[in-house]
């Protein structure tokens, strides 16, 4: 019997607000430094491969280059049991993680919480721009339904990342609903800067400040993830197709 649950809620699994355990976050604290998230011969491979990515994109190629640029023999890309995915899931984890300095606010900053988390929200897609001509080939494999949990988990991880940059400490229902929020924001914005031509990609700028004032409005929230996870959908097999993967 084919469950009535929509597809992005049987994936999109909100963790509880970090302000329950305290203020710091799920994933890092404040005083007390968290382990690296890659083992050290991942890290070496992973971050030589991601200065092929320009070049060769998301790609074993990307990967091979990479293990003998660190001195590693080209069998090491097995330490990568999930592949490229472990290449895009990188960029991802390392993007996120390096918000926090590249984006201070003052402690007596001015700007509101709309504002911090649009200076944030650029600052993470403009980490994109020196691979954003790859990042359709990225799609296609993020749209492998064994990779689907994972992004948008990760994607979750940012929203929550740039809401607690922000300064957010709010514990009640708006809590999850500023994340889904946020997350769509970030996902549809991330996908409109992939066509973007425009000088320093200042129409996806427009785009993220016309994403802000939709989603202060009621309906433009889950609404939005679910039409994300659609695309991801609908998508799979044209972008990965067009790949040259087998699916």
């Amino acid at each position: 019997m084919r469950s009535s649950v929509p597809f992005y809620k049987l994936i999109w699994r909100p963790v509880y607000p970090r302000c329950t355990i305290r203020r710091g976050h799920s994933y890092h604290s404040e005083n007390h430094p968290q382990p690296h998230p890659f083992p050290h011969a991942q890290e070496q491979i992973l971050s030589s491969a991601m200065r092929h990515v320009p070049t060769h994109g998301f790609s074993m190629r990307a990967l091979t280059e990479g293990a003998k640029e660190s001195g590693y023999p080209e069998v090491s890309v097995q330490l990568l049991p999930r592949g490229v995915f472990d290449l895009i899931n990188y960029h991802l984890v390392t993007q996120r993680l390096a918000l926090k300095d590249r984006v201070q606010f003052t402690k007596d900053s001015k700007l509101g919480a709309g504002k911090k988390v649009r200076t944030l929200t650029l600052e993470r897609l403009r980490a994109n721009q020196d691979i954003i001509h790859q990042w359709q080939g990225a799609l296609g494999q993020m749209s492998l339904l064994g990779n689907i949990p994972a992004s948008l988990k990760e994607l979750h991880m940012l929203s929550d990342e740039i809401w607690y940059l922000s300064g957010d400490t709010s514990v009640d229902t708006s809590w999850y609903t500023k994340r889904a929020s946020l997350a769509a924001l970030y996902a549809s914005s991330e996908l409109f800067m992939t066509a973007d031509a425009s000088k320093d990609f200042a129409a996806t700028a427009e785009f993220v400040d016309r994403r802000l004032e939709d989603v202060q409005k009621v309906g433009k929230t889950v609404g939005g993830l679910g039409q994300f996870v659609g695309f991801w959908a609908s998508n799979t097999l044209h972008l990965a197709r067009s790949w040259g993967m087998r699916v």
